[in-house]
């Protein structure tokens, strides 16, 4: 490796850390902003998911640049394709974000009636298989890749028991459907975005040991084939 592909290197690492840091941050506040019932909150999450779709051009076109100077092989080609994938999927999860933040209004309308599921938990989780995966990344740690693969269990689990509640909760309230249905996209967003933090795992999983876990026949293929990716 040269030293001026290392120092590019470098920077796209940083800069896919600095996205993850914006995406972490949206995410957090798009639920703070259904728990705390915060329109403004909501607003300028919405507003603010440019900053974020700029960034992964920026990123994308990073990537590309490396490709055309550098045309590296190996490990460091795997790296800038993992790049390039992950840059995709924070930008997703950014978009899920301001899907959550969208469901705001609604929710407000009906403060008093309770989340009947764990939704913090839910966001604590799914907020760490996002940091871990980043970091997962910048590491090289496939060991914290598989913990974040794993982690998407718990995610599916919380998910399922939120579908279960809400059915509960429609059938004992009718009158509350809209907002009971807002709840489960709150929760399938969030089980979508622990998809994304799977996606980026799988990535550092190639990058660093060449293999595809989607494709793999071992026994850990089970926790991580959660591919969600979109166009």
């Amino acid at each position: 490796m040269t030293k001026h592909f290392q120092t590019q290197t470098e920077l796209l690492k940083k800069k896919i850390l600095r996205l993850t840091a914006m995406v972490e941050g949206h995410l957090r506040d798009a639920v703070r902003s259904v728990i705390d019932g915060d329109l403004k909150l909501a607003a300028r999450i919405v507003v603010a998911d440019d900053e974020i779709d700029q960034y992964e051009i920026e990123v994308e076109e990073e990537c590309l640049k490396t490709l055309a100077l550098y045309q590296p092989v190996a490990i460091d080609l795997r790296f800038i394709v993992a790049v390039l994938k992950i840059n995709n999927d924070l930008e997703r999860i950014g978009d899920l974000a301001i899907n959550i933040a969208q469901r705001t209004r609604n929710l407000t309308r009906h403060r008093g009636v309770g989340v009947p599921f764990d939704l913090n938990g839910m966001l604590t989780k799914t907020m760490a298989m996002v940091k871990g995966s980043a970091d997962a990344l910048v590491a090289s740690d496939t060991a914290l890749a598989w913990k974040v693969c794993e982690d998407d269990e718990e995610v599916d689990r919380i998910h399922q028991d939120a579908f279960g509640k809400i059915q509960e909760g429609i059938r004992a309230r009718p009158d509350l459907v809209d907002y009971y249905v807002s709840l489960l996209s709150v929760s399938r967003n969030l089980e979508r975005i622990a998809d994304h933090a799977t996606n980026i795992a799988e990535d550092v999983i190639y990058m660093v040991d060449g293999e595809i876990v989607r494709h793999s026949g071992i026994d850990n293929v089970d926790n991580c084939q959660a591919d969600d990716r979109e166009t």
